[in-house]
C-alpha cells in the first residue's frame, strides 16, 4: 500500500535529476505544491511531460529545470502564451530545451498505452497533419482493413504526480470534478506520488469520482492547498487574479526571476543563461 509521508520525503525519494516526470491534472487539481517542493530540492536535468503544460511548467522551464517537455497544448486558456516556455524555445533562456509536441487525443492514447502495459496505442489522428513529419508517431496499417493509421508510443514517466481531494490511511485515494488523466499517469508511471487536500477514515465513493487504489501508489502526502492558484473542486477555489497577474510577471525576465527567488523556487544551480 501507498505510504502516507510529508511532501518533502516524498519528493526526495521518487524524482531524482534527469528523471521523465509527469505532474497531471486537467483545469483544476494541479500539483502546485509538489512542483514547487520538486524545485526547492533543486532537481535538474528533467524531462517534463504533461497534456497541457501550464503555469507550474512555465514556472519549471523558467528556472531551468527542463532539459526537454513533452506536451499537447502549450499555453493556459486563461494567460495565453507561456512567456518562460516560449523564451526558452525561441531564445534559449535560461536554458535551450527539446520539445516533442503531441495532439491532446494523442498524449491521452500515450498515457492509456502506458496504463496497460502496451507498447503503442492506435488511433486515427496525426494523419493528414504536419505534425505527424515533426514528432514520434508511425503510420500502422489495420491487418483487418488495411486502413492505415497512426500509432503512438506508450508514455512511462519515471515518476508521476498529481493532486487529489482526499486519502484514506491506506493509502486509497478519491478525486472528482473534471477528470483527467491523473490515473493512466500514476498507472503508467514506475513511481508516483499523489498529494491530498485531506486525510480522512474512510473514503465514501462519489458519483462521478474516480478512486485510485492504494496499492498502485508509492506515496501520498497531505497537501491542504496544494493545487493553489489552481483548485480542487470543492474543497478550494481558482485564484483567477494570480492567473491574469501571471501574464505580467512572466513576460520581464527580471521581475519573474525575482517573484521565484522571493518564494525558494529559483536555484540557478548549473545554468549558463544566454545574453538577452
Amino acid at each position: 500500500m501507498a505510504e502516507l509521508v510529508t511532501l518533502r520525503e516524498a519528493i526526495a525519494q521518487t524524482v531524482h535529476d534527469g528523471d521523465s516526470v509527469a505532474l497531471e491534472g486537467f483545469t483544476h487539481l494541479i500539483p502546485f505544491a509538489a512542483g514547487h517542493e520538486l524545485l526547492r530540492q533543486g532537481r535538474r536535468e528533467l524531462e517534463l511531460i504533461r497534456m497541457t503544460p501550464d503555469l507550474l511548467y512555465d514556472q519549471m522551464i523558467g528556472v531551468g529545470s527542463a532539459r526537454r517537455l513533452v506536451f499537447s497544448y502549450g499555453g493556459n486558456p486563461g494567460v495565453g502564451s507561456l512567456h518562460r516556455f516560449r523564451d526558452a524555445v525561441e531564445n534559449g533562456w535560461p536554458r535551450a530545451i527539446e520539445v516533442e509536441e503531441h495532439s491532446h487525443a494523442g498524449m491521452a492514447n500515450r498515457y492509456v498505452a502506458g496504463a496497460s502495459k502496451l507498447p503503442f496505442m492506435v488511433m486515427r489522428g496525426y494523419t493528414g497533419t504536419d505534425l505527424a513529419a515533426h514528432t514520434n508517431v508511425r503510420p500502422i496499417a489495420c491487418p483487418f482493413t488495411g486502413e492505415e493509421l497512426t500509432a503512438v508510443p506508450a508514455l512511462r514517466p519515471d515518476v508521476s504526480i498529481v493532486h487529489a481531494q482526499e486519502a484514506d490511511h491506506e493509502g486509497n485515494v478519491q478525486l472528482w470534478g473534471i477528470p483527467g488523466v491523473q490515473k493512466e499517469a500514476v498507472l503508467a508511471a514506475s513511481r508516483s506520488v499523489v498529494t491530498v487536500e485531506r486525510i480522512v477514515e474512510r473514503i465514501v465513493p462519489r458519483a462521478g469520482g474516480v478512486v485510485i487504489p492504494g496499492w498502485v501508489i508509492d506515496f501520498v502526502a497531505e497537501a491542504p492547498g496544494g493545487s493553489q492558484p489552481s483548485y480542487a473542486l470543492g474543497i478550494t477555489q481558482r485564484d483567477n487574479d494570480f492567473y491574469r497577474e501571471w501574464d505580467a510577471i512572466s513576460r520581464d525576465r527580471d521581475r519573474f526571476r525575482a517573484w521565484m527567488e522571493e518564494r525558494g523556487l529559483w536555484s540557478g544551480a548549473g545554468l549558463t543563461e544566454v545574453a538577452s
